[in-house]
């Protein structure tokens, strides 16, 4: 029975994995029944993915055992565990996006009629899986195109066309804005009152009370709390989550000079993605950028970084025009970019932590032309360490958390000195350890004098970080809120004005 009376629809009894002689998960039990979600917490590396490709078929555990309605459960591959009813959506999308929706609904098990695809009955079927969720969308039409939110329906409708008594979403919210994530919840809502269970992984510790029923917390591979309800404050969940007080999750403002490092005039985008944004910007001073999904934040500061092109208006750093025509002159004078898809933009996932760091500081590495191996190891190195990078410079930054990805893009650009440093959703799919010591790292560098502006969809993020905060709603700048002023019904005031 669960915490909440209910007979387990799956069941796990000291599950253990190693990995050669390191253990990564320890005697793990966790029940769930069917209509409920079970929100699996934990840092970046607790061991939820462990746990979760455990119960999926992709991981095979080196001890324990597990039952699926009542009866022995060992799935050798995520076919069996799929042809049992556990499904699992997983953060990156795995749709191919030159097929159709029932296409990809079906891909692997199409249905056949006299030895032929029987197109129909797929159609048929694939039509009755997305209404079933609500979605008015043809099974006809090619995935190409629909937003992040309608792939991530399909992938949910794919898996209940399969049968799935058993939902597993890993970070179903981590690229969905407000609107999108309340159409995932409402969905879910509907797949639970039909006795799907969910077990549900997310960093966005604001969303767990809204949707989940029980939750779990890993902590380096054990299971070191599970609440009954979702009614917990964030406080104790994220104690629990790190084993340490969090006393404050954001460190005490930096205080700016009256010195103005950089100025923002009449900038306006090709596109109209922004139009008229104007502001100044201090030294030692943060600025977030606030708004809605499509406001023109992301479009905003890579325009003043050089990636992309502005139509009109001026830059203007430490009183001199600077206005990029490239990312290369924005660099050259001191402005970097840590953009908002780490692993698309940021970093190149099959290659080293130190390669990483190198590429974008060729002049610190290298000695008449020449890139020295030996600098190369000594400066990411030196990095690693001043930025808390968890990992061996040798080591493939595909294999790290993405708290540490993000570290390893920061750590890149602050190696250069910048005098202004914009950060694209610097926390987004991090965990609230990783989190914590980001946000030490955007504070020491406003203590150290640099300007910086920080764009982000969390509320608590931006007044956390933030001396003022820009609001830009639909491309235009609706407003600029100093802290003390602002509030999170300011700037939704704002945002939707």
């Amino acid at each position: 029975m669960t915490q909440t009376g209910k007979t387990p629809i799956l069941s796990l009894r000291g599950i253990r994995k190693s990995y050669g002689p390191i253990q990564v998960l320890h005697g793990i039990d966790l029940d769930v029944a069917p209509g409920e979600v079970v929100a699996l917490l934990g840092e970046n590396g607790a061991g939820k993915s462990t746990v979760s490709n455990v119960m999926s078929g992709t991981v095979l555990p080196s001890a324990g055992e597990m039952t699926w309605q009542g009866a022995p459960y060992a799935p050798a591959n995520p076919r069996e565990a799929i042809d049992a009813g556990v499904g699992m959506i997983h953060q990156e999308l795995l749709l191919l996006p030159h097929m159709s929706i029932a296409e990809n609904m079906f891909v692997g098990r199409y249905p056949m009629k006299a030895g032929r695809l029987d197109r129909r009955e797929m159609e048929r079927r694939a039509g009755a899986g997305l209404q079933r969720l609500g979605l008015d969308i043809s099974p006809k039409r090619l995935v190409e195109g629909l937003s992040t939110a309608s792939q991530q329906l399909i992938e949910i409708a794919k898996a209940l066309t399969l049968g799935s008594k058993l939902l597993i979403l890993d970070e179903p919210t981590a690229a969905l804005g407000g609107e999108e994530t309340k159409l995932l919840f409402k969905q879910i809502e509907r797949v639970k009152a039909e006795g799907v269970g969910i077990v549900y992984i997310s960093h966005r510790l604001e969303e767990i009370r809204q949707i989940a029923d029980r939750i779990v917390v890993m902590r380096d591979g054990v299971k070191v709390e599970e609440f009954p309800s979702a009614d917990v404050p964030v406080r104790q969940i994220v104690e629990a989550m790190v084993g340490r007080s969090m006393d404050q999750m954001f460190p005490p403002l930096a205080t700016p000079t009256s010195e103005t490092v950089l100025e923002i005039a009449g900038l306006s985008s090709p596109t109209g993605q922004f139009e008229d944004v104007n502001f100044t910007l201090k030294k030692g001073e943060i600025l977030g950028v606030a708004g809605l999904v499509g406001a023109g934040r992301t479009e905003l500061v890579r325009a003043i970084a050089g990636a992309d092109a502005i139509k009109s208006g001026t830059i203007t750093l430490n009183g001199k025009d600077v206005t990029p025509r490239s990312p290369k002159e924005a660099i050259q004078n001191g402005i970097v970019l840590v953009p908002e898809d780490r692993k698309l933009q940021g970093i190149i996932v099959d290659h080293k932590i130190r390669e990483n760091i190198a590429y974008s500081n060729f002049d610190a590495v290298s000695t008449a032309g020449w890139i020295s191996t030996k600098k190369v190891t000594a400066f990411a190195d030196e990095n690693i360490a001043k930025f808390g990078v968890k990992g061996s410079g040798r080591q493939n930054v595909g294999e790290m958390s993405g708290g540490n990805q993000q570290k390893v893009v920061i750590a890149k650009w602050l190696a250069r000195n910048p005098k202004v440093v914009l950060l694209d959703e610097p926390t987004r799919g991090i965990d609230v350890g990783a989190r914590s010591s980001i946000y030490e790292i955007i504070h020491e560098l406003a203590e150290a004098g640099v300007a910086v502006i920080v764009v982000s969809s969390d509320l608590e993020e931006v007044l956390g970080v933030s001396n003022r905060i820009l609001v830009m709603a639909a491309g235009r700048q609706a407003g600029i809120l100093d802290h003390s002023e602002a509030n999170d019904v300011s700037i939704i005031e704002l945002a939707t004005a």
